[in-house]
């Protein structure tokens, strides 16, 4: 199985799963939270046949990747995105990160610059700070996380049930996907390390990723749901967009937090057109 290994500095290796699929200009796809690189098979199938080389990894503790107990922060996530460059000796490279995957792209280029990214694309993404603070009164309160990591800690099946259902802004009428779409992502979410999934939370509520935009240079897209009831798109991309004001922002109509399923021809074609110009 293929596998990138890290070895960071207390000497602890840890494996990132990753699979490489396609060939022509390199698209790394990083995954939100709680699921793994799975979520993204309708946008392999589709930026593969349009004539890309698609590499999607496991973040550390989900999916297939080794599950340390600690270690999730940000500049960590970061880092483990840089070995993946690095180790597949990759330039030219699209980051395409979803939700808390957006925190990746940004921390990333904040960190380590442009050099090996051409371009890159923020879907339903956390950035640039989620939770509401005194100069950031957009975002959600506090205790809304506090209450997560509760309910993980207590019930992690039922909570991840349960937010399946937010997920897709699935309700007693609406039912946007399928019950088998939802058996799936619940399946990918079990996978986690229990201890990843909560402490995740923390990094991608609190992480203030503002310094981090004010360095991006590449071409950037920033695509979000404005029925998003996960990430609010008035406290997230909005925003964003703002302080990028040369990006390209596309809001999705009525669409949910897990639009790269809901609305997946759309944000497959904007991926494409993107990538093409």
């Amino acid at each position: 199985m293929p596998y990138i290994k890290k070895n960071p500095a207390n000497n602890q290796s840890v494996n990132l799963f990753f699979e490489d699929l396609g060939q022509g200009k390199p698209v790394v796809l990083i995954h939100g939270w709680p699921v793994s690189h799975e979520m993204w098979e309708y946008q392999v199938n589709a930026l593969v046949n349009a004539g890309y080389r698609c590499i999607a990894y496991d973040r550390r503790g989900f999916g297939q990747s080794d599950k340390p107990w600690s270690d999730y922060d940000y500049d960590t996530l970061a880092a483990d995105l840089n070995e993946v460059l690095t180790a597949l000796d990759l330039w030219e490279v699209t980051l395409v990160g979803f939700s808390m995957g957006g925190g990746e792209v940004v921390r990333y280029l904040g960190k380590y610059g442009s050099s090996r990214v051409a371009k890159a694309v923020l879907i339903s993404s956390v950035v640039p700070i989620l939770v509401k603070t005194p100069d950031h009164e957009e975002g959600v309160p506090e205790e809304v996380f506090n209450e997560m990591i509760a309910k993980i800690q207590d019930d992690r099946p039922a909570f991840l049930t349960e937010f399946g259902e937010q997920f897709f802004n699935e309700g007693i009428l609406n039912k946007p996907v399928s019950k088998e779409i939802q058996a799936w992502m619940h399946h990918m979410a079990v996978l986690a390390s229990p201890s990843a999934t909560a402490a995740c939370v923390r990094s991608f509520s609190e992480t203030d990723f503002r310094t981090d935009l004010t360095t991006i240079t590449v071409p950037m897209m920033i695509i979000h749901g404005d029925a998003d009831k996960t990430v609010p798109i008035k406290a997230t991309s909005e925003i964003t967009a703002s302080l990028l004001p040369n990006s390209e922002y596309y809001i999705l109509e009525d669409a949910p937090h897990g639009l790269f399923i809901t609305n997946k021809a759309e944000v497959n074609q904007l991926l494409v057109n993107f990538l093409r110009k």
